[in-house]
Formats: C-alpha cells, structure tokens, sequence
C-alpha cells in the first residue's frame, strides 16, 4: 500500500500533547510502570523506564526479574520494585518486555499483566511469548483496557506466523493483520514506523535515520509511548508522537554531528524531551 499525503505523521503531531497547566501536580501525569529485565538485560529495563520518565509520566516504577536491584543511581526518581508489587500497584500504564526474556516466570508474568486493568504496551520479549501460545492470545483478546504491541519485523512475523519477507513486503498491511489478530493499537517499527489499529486507519512515520540501530532503541520507544498513554493521550496519538519524536531526535542529533554512528538510546530520548517542550516555543 503506498501512502496518500494525509497518511504521513506530520510536525503538527507535536500538538496532541496538551500544554501543562500552571496549578498541575505529578497525579495529573499518571503512573508508568515497566516490567522486563532479565539476568543480563537488566538495562533494557532502565532505558525504558528512564524514557518514560523522561517523556513526562507523573510517576514512574519499575521491576526487574534480576533479583538486587534497588536503586536507579543515574535515576534515582524511579521507583524499583520487585515484579508482584508492581503488578499489584495502581497503575495508568503497565508496559512489559523491555528485556523480559522467555522463562517460565517471565509467562507467568505477562499473563498477570494480560489480566491487569491498565492500558498495555508490549514489546520484546511479551510479543515473543504471546507470538508462542494461543492461552495469551485469548488473555489480550478477552481485555477490555487498550492493548499496544510495539513489534519490529521479526516479532511481527512470529505474532503472524509468518516470515519477516512477507512482513516487509507490506509493512501497512502487515500492521493492519497485527491490529485485528490481536484487537490491539500496533506501531510496526522499522524505516517508516507504520501505526494502525483497530478500524482500518494507519500513518507512517517519515522522521528517522539510520543511527537508530542500535541497542535499546525499541526499549526507548516503548518507555515514551507508556509516557505518553498517561499523560492522557488515546493509542493511536500516543503511538504517532512517540514514534515521531523518537526519529526527529536521532535527525536533530545527527544535525549536531551526534550519530548515525554511535547514536545512543540514552541520547536520543534526551533530544526527544527537547523536541517535546519546544514544540510551542
């Protein structure tokens, strides 16, 4: 499907995010939490909790299946917990699979989570494992609070039992399959981000280089995307000005000399602040 000009993610995107008002307070921002990092990937984690706390959510936890961890020492605002006091924690957005993993215990937490009244982002390894069983598929199809999936091409061919060729080959079409499969709200990442979900409307995203392939981008992503949801954004905003601003941040490093080469998910979720608050300057 090739797209009509009204299909592409403008600047004017920037607007969705309302202004803050003057009296507000971190309740009017809501409440993130992140659930992923495994044995060794415990900065999957972070980065994602890091973006989302960055991107302005009220307040921000996390939970990490690598048992020790406490403290965020670079940032020390976000709250670590362990994964069932977060799941048992009031909570606008829960997102799950920023280095989850595939163990038992990570199933068994995404099926908690798939259960769970906050609106749900998932990604990594979440998609892996609903990808693998019919039990989860029914689990995100019997929710009534929105669903978003986050896939790249490969996780998109796994939740489509496809391969990733035919994923490529229409990426819209693609993302409009992962949307009514699952009943959920999808970006399909990849050079021209494709955000769709349920009804048949899909943009792509233009912003973006190739400094973008690099470790821990898509945690990035989805920590802004959580951000962004409890802010009070609906899906398919929220999906568009994250993926917007995640690639006009990697553009505006690269104008500063910053990448393709070498380009850092920690940097580009700075820029993507940035971008962010002086959108009305």
């Amino acid at each position: 499907m090739k797209p009509h000009t009204n299909q592409l993610i403008g600047k004017a995107i920037l607007d969705a995010l309302p202004t803050r008002p003057l009296d507000s307070n971190k309740g009017n921002f809501g409440s993130v939490g992140i659930l992923g990092g495994a044995p060794g990937m415990t900065g999957a984690v972070l980065l994602a909790a890091r973006a989302a706390l960055h991107l302005g959510a009220g307040k921000t936890y996390a939970a990490s299946l690598s048992s020790g961890i406490t403290l965020d020492c670079m940032q020390p605002e976000i709250m670590l917990l362990d994964p069932s006091q977060l799941l048992d924690t009031a909570l606008t957005v829960l997102a799950v699979g920023p280095g989850l993993g595939q163990s038992e215990q990570a199933r068994q937490l995404l099926e908690s989570a798939l259960k769970n009244p906050a609106i749900l982002v998932l990604d990594a390894d979440a998609l892996n494992l609903l990808a693998a069983s019919p039990d989860l598929k029914n689990l995100t199809l019997a929710r009534t609070s929105p669903t978003l999936l986050t896939p790249h091409p490969g996780e998109a061919a796994r939740l489509l039992a496809c391969d990733t060729k035919t994923i490529q080959r229409d990426r819209p079409a693609a993302a409009l399959q992962l949307a009514e499969k699952y009943c959920a709200w999808v970006v399909l990442k990849g050079a021209g981000s494709i955000c769709t979900g349920p009804g048949k409307e899909w943009r792509i995203n233009t912003t973006g280089n190739p400094g973008l392939s690099s470790a821990g981008m898509g945690d990035v992503l989805t920590g802004m995307v959580a951000a962004l949801l409890a802010q009070g954004l609906e899906p398919f905003a929220a999906l568009q000005l994250a993926a917007y601003l995640h690639g006009a941040a990697a553009d505006a490093l690269l104008l500063q000399g910053i990448g393709p080469v070498g380009l850092t998910a920690s940097e580009v979720m700075l820029e993507a602040r940035k971008i962010l608050n002086q959108r009305a300057i």
